[in-house]
């Protein structure tokens, strides 16, 4: 007669279970294997966020933030829609529009900072003006804007410290914001609002 063994030999209880962080690396590979077809996801500590469908007035702000800073940094810089900011081993933000210094070709990977980060907010507004922001912060961004499009303002956060930014101004449709990265130049409000 043979014994039933009930625990197994020289094995430690089991850990309780544990949620399983994803690393950018992951992220991205799971990305290129069609995972996320058809969807718009972002890594955040190693957490996927689904993003949602864009609406139409929110893809129609992208296109014209992207416009207006296109005309401010034409030369010299590149803008990423909606593409990898890498800023840790855990988080890719993607933001809707971020000013890199160079040209793509420039890049080994996918950056890891901006000089400007564009969000538009319709829905994502409190996520975008706390959790992002304190992330953009974290990450040396020294320049994050968030198109309020229900508001039909423009934040624009400086000075980045490790858990926001110390400087906040707001802009209404008239007035117009000159980017830290371009002080010359000049961005009317709304030239952004759909």
């Amino acid at each position: 007669m043979s014994a039933i063994l009930t625990t197994a030999p020289n094995v430690s209880p089991q850990a309780p279970p544990r949620p399983l962080r994803w690393t950018c690396a992951e992220f991205h590979r799971a990305g290129d294997l069609g995972l996320f077809e058809g969807k718009r996801p972002m890594l955040i500590g190693g957490v996927i966020i689904e993003q949602g469908p864009m609406n139409h007035p929110h893809a129609i702000a992208v296109s014209l933030v992207q416009n207006a800073l296109f005309a401010v940094f034409a030369i010299g810089w590149h803008l990423r829609v909606q593409l990898p900011l890498v800023i840790d081993l855990f988080t890719d933000l993607m933001p809707d529009v971020a000013v890199i210094a160079g040209s793509p070709r420039d890049l080994a990977g996918h950056p890891a900072t901006a000089p400007l980060v564009v969000e538009v907010a319709d829905t994502s507004l409190h996520f975008d003006t706390t959790d992002k922001l304190e992330l953009y912060a974290r990450a040396g961004v020294p320049e994050y804007w968030v198109l309020d499009l229900n508001g039909r303002q423009l934040l624009v956060f400086r000075d980045p410290h490790r858990t926001g930014y110390r400087t906040q101004q707001v802009f209404g449709p008239a007035d117009a914001v000159s980017p830290l990265a371009a002080p010359t130049a000049t961005v009317l409000v709304a030239d952004l609002l759909p």
